[in-house]
């Protein structure tokens, strides 16, 4: 009887083993699939924050603060190399620390990390200790991870998270941060087109105006603030002509003039561009093709009675006989947010610099 007793219980207490693993089982399972969904969430709010219409830096200070949010990291900060030095692109440690967060590749602890693209995972056993390459400051971090930044096998920074309490990323998966980390080289590395524009943006000297660079980044923080918009692209089609048969110096004397008289005339919520040589863009932000053929028509008509000669440096005319008249010709079409800016630009100036509307001076839709 106690024989038979024991057996049931030794069955029992399997059972229960089984039933237990089971359930451990399905809760690691249920914790994979909530992390890998927790991990979709934050790679679409990534790719959310990439498509905003904001800078480059903007971006990764976003990013940053949703590694922060969704994965409750006390501290968390991205550096960059641009070129010429490392820079703290994003940071939720107070500034005065800066200065040692952006120099973590001198220091000794990192070297064989960023050289072997591999984390490092640094902490302290004593709360009177201090992590190695803190210089001043003393009670805000007690451990971390250092993660090397690399784009296409060329090293571009590094990735820092930190903690407050020693050995706080003991038992923390490195495999979730290992994701993280790829997003953020997957976000670095959309973004370093973007960045290049921003950089390469020039203003003009004869008219005053920003590069066509400038459309693809700033501008387009304007533009994108409504939903559909015109562009317009003009050509100043005797330009080559009155550089030729008069001078260059009339020629840029025509761009000034008629640059500073069209600034003048558009309101500031509109972007206006000297695209590349005779040719340039304005964008009506918010406004249809109708209002702004009403516009052109009115704009066109003075442009058209323009009588521009060459002046000095106190607006003093030097040739009373030299006089150019620009004939320009203008092509309007709709732009919609979200769409290729490029691709309309592209269309338009095939128009304007097509044979057959070279000697044009009008104003079509196309």
């Amino acid at each position: 009887m106690l024989i038979a007793v024991v057996i049931i219980l030794i069955i029992v207490v399997i059972g229960l083993i089984i039933y237990n693993l089971s359930i451990h089982k399905k809760i690691q399972t249920f914790r994979n699939i909530n992390q890998k969904i927790n991990n979709l969430s934050v790679v679409q709010d990534f790719m959310t924050a990439i498509g905003e219409t904001t800078s480059v830096d903007d971006k990764i200070k976003k990013i940053n603060e949703i590694l922060i949010q969704k994965y409750e990291i006390k501290y968390s900060t991205i550096v960059v190399f641009d070129g010429a030095e490392y820079v703290v692109k994003a940071s939720n440690v107070d500034q005065r620390h800066w200065n040692s967060l952006r120099s973590l590749q001198d220091v000794e602890l990192f070297k064989d990390s960023i050289s072997t693209a591999t984390p490092k995972y640094v902490t302290v056993n004593d709360e009177k200790e201090r992590l190695p390459y803190q210089q001043t400051e003393f009670g805000r971090a007690k451990s971390a991870i250092f993660f090397p930044l690399y784009i296409d096998n060329v090293y571009i920074g590094y990735w820092i998270i930190e903690s407050g309490v020693p050995h706080d990323f003991d038992t923390v998966d490195t495999t979730v941060l290992e994701v993280i980390k790829d997003n953020i080289v997957a976000v670095l590395k959309t973004v370093v087109h973007q960045k290049t524009l921003e950089s390469i943006v020039r203003q003009d000297l004869y008219s005053g105006l920003y590069s066509e660079e400038y459309l693809y980044g700033e501008g387009r923080k304007i533009i994108d603030q409504y939903t559909i918009s015109t562009v317009c692209m003009f050509r100043i089609n005797n330009l080559e002509e009155i550089n030729l048969n008069y001078s260059r110096e009339l020629g840029n004397q025509v761009i000034t003039d008629l640059s500073v008289y069209i600034k003048q005339n558009i309101s500031r919520e509109y972007v206006f561009v000297r695209y590349m040589g005779p040719k340039f863009v304005i964008v009506f932000s918010g406004v249809d093709e109708t209002g702004v053929a009403n516009f052109l028509n009115d704009l066109k008509e003075n442009i058209d009675k323009m009588q521009i000669r060459l002046r000095d440096e106190d607006d003093n005319i030097i040739d009373e006989t030299q006089v150019a008249v620009p004939k320009v010709n203008f092509v309007i079409s709709n732009y919609y947010k979200g769409t290729g800016l490029e691709e309309v630009l592209k269309k338009q100036e095939q128009y304007l610099d097509s044979q057959e509307h070279r000697e044009e001076s009008d104003i079509t839709r196309i």
